[in-house]
């Protein structure tokens, strides 16, 4: 029986060799890709010789074009259950079984919460100030009597929105389908759209990227936002207007933004939010955890068994 070729894609911390028994997959060889391939000839020509891929998130897209040039994948394992850069029809269409995994909620929440005190505590300035031999030069925000506004209170909006009522928040939530009764549940108020984003200090963004979420967030809500509030998206770039965005923070419309997602990732060099105003920058690390990764390597290692024996498993 011939060996089955894995690789496992853009394991940018080098340690996914060690967060699940890989060696426990009989007749199966792994390659573990540390450096992202951008480029889609140059990920096709990679990819090419194997029959599994395991791709961390989003990091790596397999558009219905890339899926064409790869007549020997059999099974492709996304981390997360979601995964909006696969074309899951021409997955189907090429005969292409994809598998997810179950994951960690934990991480992105308490990210986004990182990033919150980050910005009112001003402590990335702060820490680059004492570098310099500088002193206190910055006056900080209560979050006490403050009001959050959690756009999306789903798994994640939820976890978010009751750090911010133990802070002492009065937290406001909106999403489309939101209702009263289930804001209640989580004991926060239901706003419309222009009242939470007019009178919320902070505006956390925790929806899901898809068709009808793509833009969500544009000039009229960002221009709606006191010109003390901040803006946070831990979910996804492509749920807010960049160009509005960029506006937002060059043109003084919010006071700041703290951003673990980006449109292009890795963020190019050359990239405008390298240089912009106003801004608290992370490299997409809400579910880069021990735990997380833990799950999604052996839940890959899982999917990948199950589907050798036939019977594949979390099927997206």
């Amino acid at each position: 029986m011939s060996e089955t070729r894995v690789a496992v894609l853009d394991d940018y911390q080098r340690v996914a060799a060690s967060m699940a028994d890989w060696e426990g997959l009989p007749g199966v060889s792994t390659r573990f890709f540390a450096e992202h391939i951008a480029d889609p000839d140059a990920l096709v020509a990679a990819l090419e010789p194997f029959e599994v891929i395991v791709a961390m998130r989003e990091r790596t897209p397999f558009p219905r074009d890339v899926l064409a040039r790869l007549p020997r994948l059999r099974l492709l394992v996304t981390t997360g259950m979601r995964n909006a850069s696969i074309d899951l029809d021409a997955a189907r269409e090429f005969g292409v079984v994809v598998s997810g995994t179950r994951g960690s909620a934990g991480g992105t929440a308490e990210l986004t919460w990182a990033l919150i005190l980050g910005l009112v505590r001003t402590v990335a300035a702060d820490d680059a100030r004492i570098r310099a031999g500088r002193w206190q030069e910055a006056v900080g925000l209560d979050l006490d009597g403050r009001t959050l506004g959690v756009v999306g209170l789903g798994r994640l909006g939820s976890r978010v929105a009751r750090v911010g009522l133990a802070f002492g928040m009065k937290v406001l939530a909106w999403s489309p389908n939101l209702t009263a009764d289930r804001a209640a549940e989580h004991e926060v108020t239901l706003a419309d759209r222009r009242e939470l984003f007019g009178s919320a200090d902070i505006v956390s963004l925790h929806m899901a990227l898809g068709d009808r979420t793509r833009g969500l967030v544009g000039e009229a809500d960002l221009r709606a936002m006191k010109p003390s509030a901040f803006f946070v998206n831990t979910s996804r770039a492509g749920l807010v207007d960049q160009d509005a965005l960029r506006r937002a923070l060059e043109e003084g419309w919010i006071a700041g933004a703290g951003l673990d997602v980006f449109d292009v990732e890795p963020l190019p060099e050359d990239h405008w939010l390298r240089s912009s105003p106003r801004t608290l920058l992370s490299p997409h690390m809400g579910y880069v955890t021990e735990e997380s990764y833990q799950i999604f390597y052996s839940h890959a290692v899982e999917d990948i068994a199950a589907f050798l024996n036939g019977a594949p498993i979390r099927t997206l």
